[in-house]
């Protein structure tokens, strides 16, 4: 479900049903309590924007549904505390503890522009749902989000400012292109010494 939707996707190894709110369903809500009773098998919603809409794609992922949606954040945490902070304080704890139990990964993507000139390049966050990820979700403990982050390399993470720092030592960006979305000047430092740039030893 997409407002618009922005591709048309055509059948090949599997069947893709698309619909735009507003011409094939009133609200991503009202779309996705559709969707459920056709028993698909992956669910993409163009954006979480309501309570509703999360509480939907939340049961969804709890039965057994494989659930991708995007949310405008500034990171792969603050998407966590987007969700949870769309609801009254009453409700939270219950949607730490839901969303502990699906949540499988994000990726939050900057788009930087190329040191060639030629278009933008993607930095990128990586969270993995891993069972202390979850832990920390359900806790509330967000504030040590960050950390989990940079040294869960061995899971597939990756924080932003190690993706920045790769980006540079790839010579896909310019480094003080970098520098002005860096979150944590130390770490981003250590990452540019870790990986030496094309052409030295």
């Amino acid at each position: 479900m997409e407002d618009p939707i922005e591709f048309l996707h055509s059948n090949q190894k599997s069947m893709i049903l698309q619909r735009e709110v507003g011409s094939d369903t009133l609200s991503f809500a009202a779309g996705l309590k559709h969707v459920l009773r056709q028993d698909p098998n992956v669910i993409m919603v163009g954006e979480l924007r309501d309570p509703e809409t999360i509480s939907i794609a939340l049961t969804a992922a709890e039965t057994g549904h494989l659930v991708l949606s995007t949310l405008h954040t500034n990171g792969a945490a603050q998407a966590v505390e987007r969700i949870v902070e769309t609801y009254p304080g009453n409700q939270q704890q219950q949607v730490r503890m839901q969303l502990s139990m699906v949540l499988e990964g994000i990726l939050f993507q900057l788009l930087l522009p190329r040191s060639d000139g030629a278009g933008r390049v993607a930095a990128v966050e990586v969270l993995v749902g891993t069972p202390a990820v979850r832990n920390l979700i359900r806790s509330g403990e967000m504030a040590q989000m960050a950390t989990f982050i940079q040294m869960g390399a061995k899971f597939g993470m990756q924080s932003l400012d190690q993706s920045l720092a790769s980006l540079v030592n790839r010579g896909l960006v310019k480094q003080e292109e970098a520098r002005a979305y860096v979150r944590d000047a130390n770490q981003f430092q250590q990452a540019l010494a870790a990986r030496p740039a094309p052409g030295n030893s």
